[in-house]
């Protein structure tokens, strides 16, 4: 590839994105700064720094840096303990420690962080900084902390600047409603519109309210302040040399996470290369050093514009690199049109931008994911205490829900049909088994009446002695009584082994219809796999599992769906629908092909509906389906038996050449020409299952449906694929 393509990508993709992300960054950087209580040619420093030296160094060609909300709260904090010269040495500390994060290779551990703690960290942020501007917006001073803003609000409201208002207010509404608007008005950033529309309104109407103050030039705020010798609470440095350490570590932190967060954002949004973590925490140090070496805002990658990026599309960094260049030049030619912006406009914008971190599908997110108490603790920790302290309580509780779910173990003591005189009772337990679990257990075994025949099923990742002795206790009192106990350990975490030596945390259903022989029978000493060595296993550590769940269709069978798939080896029709013994009815044929003159497909079809009496008939492809590939490439004659039984597919493939509704939505999916064919083929076999013969009267009565289904095997998730075209499938129940 030459250099002369290259260029003319990027003159026509990156060029004219790199103007959208410029005016969408520019009141942002200002709003930040404003926000902040920095000097306002700190943020449009940062954004510079930010946009070409990130771009350049760092690991995510898409993403876009500069000043970001995340920091506000920390940034206004340490202004106001420290002043601005000591908050610049700190963020050059802090991208200092990045580069180390980077170079030492641990940016993904930085992903670690429970993803719900920063949810409702920025959610707090978004609401402090709310809270702030909202004074600003209507006329007054914000306080210094959120709760004396939000005690001082109804006086404020009382005493409202209607100007000030009526600008802030006008801001607000374009933003919330410039996405509502048609697609090329929206070319240009929302952000821009409102802060020039406010702008024009108070510039034409000639209104006697607060604008924003420039002190100097871009070129007179570069370079780092000098620090005065003490705080500006009159304190020597020597004894804050704590606190400082405190804010190096907490800016290199948020930023370096919410950089990353940031980045497998973007990565999602586009299909191009992905993102390096450990390179990105390079470029976002590198950028953090300069920045606060030449006075600028620290800096992370935002998702507000990195996904403003990708959708004006930009396909290089240069595109990020470019909108860095044009602040710049934006700061040196033209800094006299900020200073007509009013502050109410400012207000306004931030106000906006920090509710849009107030995120509803992330609350939702995390009341159904049972972690609303996490989200909810940390939110208001962040608002009324401060963010480390708020971080630091939503991390405690979310480690202890955690341990609380970890060692919490399924558990089910129940009384069987009895048998006899005796009667049967099962305890099942399923999970870690820990001494946290002893006073559980034994409330739930001091309902086994006596002489009661006991069978325990342990299916266990840990079992310790506690457990182990507690078993061993109930079987000998229990047995006294002239009950008896029996034990059937299905996984390799045995009661006897935790009297041996310290408990150790064994894989559970490691081969159990999920891991191929190869994966597991080198790792014990085999050479190879076959299927007498997974008969072997599974009567070994299943068997006794299975028996209680299968005993019941040992003489009866009444499945729900005849289930037609491709005879591939990695489709596995019991685990991809979730399914156990007696719910399908299988039948597998090459490319899962349906055809009138099939004698076993129609005899199955036969069995099935009028027999068996089943309410669906499924048709499940998949991919890399090796059918499809010759189908692809079928000669005219088909001269051999897969040929000759592929000819039957020749519809499909008619099909697939005339783009099918199904072929478009798979292709807008991403998926291969081959794939692409594939879920066409189960389109087109679910309509001939409802034109077959043999189901037109259990369909004319409603009594069956025909479904079609696709699996991924790349991603190991399964479609729902219909004439009409092929969706995602979610559970339409309650959750469980």
């Amino acid at each position: 590839m030459t250099a002369r393509p290259l260029l003319s990508e990027v003159l026509r993709h990156d060029v004219p994105a790199s103007l959208v992300v410029f005016l969408v960054a520019l009141p942002l950087s200002l709003g930040i700064a404003y926000a902040s209580e920095a000097p306002l040619m700190a943020g449009l420093i940062a954004a510079v720094i930010g946009g070409v030296v990130a771009g350049v160094i760092g690991g995510s060609p898409m993403q876009v840096t500069g000043p970001a909300a995340g920091l506000v709260v920390v940034v206004a904090g340490m202004i106001a303990q420290f002043g601005w010269a000591m908050t610049c040495v700190i963020t050059a500390c802090a991208g200092v420690l990045q580069v180390i994060f980077g170079i030492s290779r641990i940016a993904r551990a930085a992903l670690a962080v429970a993803p719900v703690v920063v949810h409702a960290m920025l959610a707090g942020i978004g609401i402090t900084i709310a809270l702030q501007q909202i004074h600003v917006l209507l006329g007054g001073e914000p306080r210094s902390s959120a709760w004396e803003n939000l005690v001082a609000l109804p006086p404020a409201v009382a005493h409202i600047h209607v100007l000030d208002a009526a600008i802030g207010a006008l801001v607000i509404v374009l933003l919330v409603l410039w996405p509502r608007m048609p697609a090329r008005l929206r070319i240009i950033p929302g952000p821009m519109v409102a802060i020039v529309a406010g702008t024009a309104v108070a510039l034409a109407l000639t209104l006697p309210i607060d604008r924003i103050a420039l002190s100097g030039s871009l070129f007179d705020a570069i370079g780092l302040p000098a620090v005065p010798g003490t705080t500006p609470g009159g304190a020597p440095w020597h004894t804050q040399y704590a606190a400082i350490a405190l804010g190096v570590l907490t800016v290199a932190l948020i930023a370096s996470v919410e950089s990353l967060l940031s980045a497998v954002g973007v990565d999602k949004l586009h299909a191009g290369p992905r993102s390096n973590f450990d390179r990105e925490l390079i470029g976002q140090g590198s950028a953090n050093i300069l920045s606060g070496a030449l006075g600028g805002l620290p800096v992370t990658g935002v998702i507000i514009r990195g996904s403003a990026n990708v959708a004006a599309g930009a396909i290089t960094r240069w595109s990020a690199v470019l909108h860095g260049l044009w602040i710049l030049l934006f700061a040196t030619l033209l800094p006299n049109l900020v200073e007509l912006i009013p502050q109410a406009a400012l207000a306004g914008l931030l106000i906006v931008v920090g509710m849009q971190l107030v995120k509803l599908a992330h609350m939702r997110l995390a009341r159904r994911t049972g972690d609303f108490v996490v989200y909810l603790a940390t939110m208001l920790g962040v608002v009324f205490l401060n963010l480390l302290e708020g971080v630091g309580i939503g991390l405690g509780i979310s480690i202890a829900l955690l341990l609380w779910r970890v060692t919490r173990v399924q558990m089910q003591v129940r009384a069987a049909q009895p048998d006899g005189d005796a009667p049967n009772w099962t305890v099942e337990l399923d999970g870690t088994l820990s001494f946290l679990s002893l006073p559980r257990l034994s409330k739930q075994l001091a309902q086994i009446p006596p002489r009661a025949r006991v069978t325990f099923t342990l299916n266990a990742d840990y079992i310790d002695h506690a457990i182990s002795e507690a078993i061993a206790d109930f079987r000998r009192a229990h047995e006294a009584t002239g009950g008896t106990v029996m034990v059937i350990e299905s996984t390799h975490a045995k009661l006897h082994q935790a009297h041996a030596a310290p408990p150790q945390r064994h894989f559970m259903s490691r081969a159990l219809g999920f891991a191929p022989w190869r994966s597991w029978l080198p790792w014990e000493g085999h050479d190879g796999g076959s299927v007498l060595d997974g008969i072997g296993e599974y009567n070994q550590r299943a068997a006794t599992a299975l028996h209680p769940v299968i005993r019941d269709t040992a003489t009866t069978k009444n499945p729900d769906a005849l289930f037609l798939t491709c005879t591939d080896s990695r489709v596995m029709p019991n685990v991809i629908t979730a399914s156990g013994p007696g719910d399908l009815f299988t039948v597998r044929n090459v490319g899962n092909l349906v055809h009138p003159d099939d004698d076993s497909l129609s005899a199955a079809l036969d069995f099935a509906v009028n027999s068996l009496n089943v309410s669906s008939v499924v048709v499940c492809g998949h991919s890399a389906c090796a059918a499809i590939h010759e189908l692809l490439k079928l000669p005219a004659d088909a001269p051999t038996p897969v040929t000759r039984w592929l000819d039957h597919g020749r519809e499909s493939l008619r099909c697939y050449r005339g783009e099918h509704p199904a072929q478009i939505d798979a292709a807008a999916r991403g998926f291969a020409d081959e794939d692409q064919l594939g879920v066409v083929n189960v389109a087109v076999q679910v309509a001939r299952l409802r034109s077959h013969p043999l189901l037109a009267g259990a369909l004319a009565a409603g009594r069956i449906e025909v479904i079609g289904a696709y699996f991924d095997v790349s991603t190991a998730y399964v479609y729902e694929v219909d004439i009409e075209g092929i969706t995602e499938r979610r559970l339409s129940g309650p959750a469980h």
